[in-house]
């Protein structure tokens, strides 16, 4: 198999309607995926059973959610929903939110 490379930078995409998922890598036991959200777009606070999320972001800020808990995250921060535990984006800011979003296993 050949070494998967990208440039996350370069994958960065945005969609006017709702917040776009940009896949980076896509196995049977994880994904890798770029999240873009346009002021006020959103992630639905949703939960999995059995499979842990990690949110990074690389630009912008925005309001995660975990369990009971909302936080505002900026670039470089990085937070996990363990598995079972309710979590979400929203994009409360006035400008773009770039996040790098890691799931294992996959659901």
């Amino acid at each position: 198999m050949k070494m998967k490379v990208v440039n996350v930078l370069e994958s960065i995409d945005f969609s006017p309607e709702k917040m776009k998922k940009i896949s980076l890598f896509d196995t049977d036991n994880f994904f890798c995926d770029i999240y873009c959200l346009e002021p006020g777009q959103f992630q639905k606070v949703h939960s999995h059973d059995g499979s842990d999320k990690v949110y990074f972001v690389l630009q912008g800020k925005g309001k995660i959610t975990v369990g009971s808990e909302e936080k505002e995250l900026s670039e470089n921060e990085i937070t996990m929903a363990p598995s079972g535990e309710d979590h979400g984006v929203m994009n409360d800011s006035d400008g773009k939110l770039v996040m790098l979003v890691f799931m294992a296993p996959k659901p």
